[in-house]
């Protein structure tokens, strides 16, 4: 029985984890004042993220708007202050 991981799987959740870790730094900046908005481009796997860091937005009081490109090969996460 092979117990190591599936290097392809452990390679999708490493990008998954590191793409979410992008958002959330955003997030984090623009819910803090460090900017009033932030652009996160080349995501690969933004669709798949969408629903976790929507959540982290919400908690944070900021919006995030979902860019997908022509090609629709990746999408970027437009994260927004909010107007009081």
């Amino acid at each position: 029985m092979n117990t190591l991981p599936d290097p392809s799987v452990t390679a999708v959740q490493a990008a998954l984890e590191r793409e979410v870790a992008l958002v959330n730094e955003a997030i984090t900046l623009v819910a803090t004042g460090g900017a009033p908005r932030v652009v996160v481009a080349g995501l690969l796997l933004g669709e798949q993220i969408l629903p976790s860091v929507q959540r982290m937005a919400d908690d944070a009081g900021v919006r995030l708007v979902p860019r997908w490109g022509a090609d629709e090969a990746g999408v970027e996460i437009v994260v927004e202050r909010i107007a009081p």
